[in-house]
């Protein structure tokens, strides 16, 4: 007897009836949870068929015969009913459940188990999922595609080697970068627009780190202006923003360098912490007097014109990082890192996971240079909250920023170097 052909039948049983038991549920004529059980036991069988008597031709023929059976059935159903408005949800899960079955004996099994469950999952999210394309505008439809042509269509087209006078400039890495970053900022959009505007002041600051702690900052400074009332709250709102674009600064370095992350994840944690502590003290203050506004509707964050900026200065860093190195040394590149850091934190951070991945920086340094970084961009937008905002706001923003500036800098001076999970 052979047990791994009785285990294939009973996957293909349970995924037929969680198929069936959705597709019955949504009171379904055209085939439920026994029709579908029997489907995909079928696709099974044909493939055992198919197997042992070694016949390619006997799997595609009841494929056909299957398929001939639904279009029979709609034909009737089509006579019997008066709607024209007649969906093929059913029959394409159908077809696909036949797929599954005799995938479960000729494929990967795996695979077919994900294709199964999904599908039911699909099936059963059909009202949710009609909800949300019905919420989208059309910046948000932008978004989408242009995220869709910068990681499925330009990414597999850009050519993997190494170009350019000190041999770093990979076209096809660069645009990777670009589609991480890019995808970091479109998931904080989606959540801010379906979630965000209803769960509060947390929120926004956790979702405008996410898509832009910048023009957080800038957005909140400004506000302070037509409304001194809000000055304690913006400063939270543009630290916690801060905190989060530092656990992105830890999402960049977790995809690009995993084998570092034990070397790089305490001393940014404890900064992290430290951040977070600030938040919580002044969220303490700011729930005392209530207050809560609306976080100001997002750009675009999937701007093609954007991502290819970033993708430029991507490369241009990582041609001064390498230039840096190569001619002054290791120590040289602090300075790039603050200069870099006061514009965009995410392409030094990316610049020099690269270079630890490939050995040419020590870990111990890297870190140091990421957090060096991500400190002088606090410095910047503490400027321009002191700029934009009002007096108090600068006062809150200097006081949260400053103490973690000073931290930051002592850290990298007296962390020791055995220090790491």
């Amino acid at each position: 007897m052979n047990y791994h052909d009785i285990v294939t039948l009973a996957i293909a049983f349970g995924l037929g009836m969680l198929v069936g038991l959705q597709r019955q549920k949504s009171d379904h004529e055209m085939a439920g949870v026994r029709t579908f059980t029997l489907i995909s036991i079928m696709g099974v069988v044909s493939a055992f068929l198919a197997r042992d008597f070694n016949n390619p031709f006997i799997l595609p023929v009841l494929g056909i015969c299957l398929t001939a059976l639904l279009v029979t059935a709609n034909i009737i159903k089509l006579k019997k009913l008066n709607d024209t408005d007649i969906g093929q949800t059913t029959e394409v899960a159908a077809l696909l459940m036949f797929a599954v079955g005799a995938y479960l004996v000729m494929g990967d099994r795996v695979i077919a188990v994900i294709v199964g469950g999904a599908m039911a999952i699909l099936l059963y999210v059909k009202e949710h999922l009609h909800s949300f394309i019905e919420k989208l505008s059309e910046k948000d439809l932008a978004a989408i595609m242009t995220f869709a042509g910068i990681s499925l269509i330009i990414l597999p087209l850009l050519p993997d080697k190494t170009y350019g006078p000190l041999d770093v400039l990979n076209p096809r890495n660069i645009w990777l970068m670009v589609t991480l970053i890019v995808g970091i900022s479109v998931v904080g959009y989606f959540i801010y627009k379906f979630v965000g505007k209803k769960v509060g002041v947390i929120s926004n600051g956790i979702l405008g780190g996410l898509i832009s702690s910048t023009a957080t900052t800038v957005s909140y400074a400004r506000k302070t202006k037509d409304s001194d009332a809000i000055n304690k709250m913006a400063a939270f709102v543009i630290t916690t923003a801060s905190a989060v674009a530092l656990v992105r600064v830890l999402i960049e370095v977790s995809v690009v360098v995993p084998e570092k992350l034990p070397e790089l994840l305490l001393p940014l944690l404890t900064v992290l912490v430290l951040m977070a502590i600030l938040c919580g003290g002044l969220f303490y203050i700011i729930s005392k007097n209530g207050g809560d506004e609306a976080m100001p509707e997002p750009k675009n964050p999937a701007q093609f014109k954007a991502a290819l900026i970033f993708g430029l200065l991507y490369g241009a860093i990582l041609l001064a990082v390498a230039f840096t190195k190569q001619e002054f040394g290791s120590e040289a590149l602090y300075v790039v890192a603050i200069i870099s850091g006061l514009t965009d934190v995410d392409a030094i951070t990316l610049s020099l996971s690269q270079m630890m991945k490939t050995e040419g920086l020590s870990t111990a340094t890297g870190w140091r240079l990421i957090l060096l970084a991500s400190l002088s961009n606090l410095l910047f937008k503490g400027i321009m909250a002191a700029v934009l905002g009002t007096r108090q706001l600068a006062k809150w923003v200097g006081i949260s920023f400053g103490v973690t500036i000073v931290f930051g800098l002592l850290l990298m001076l007296i962390w020791p170097e055995n220090w790491h999970f």
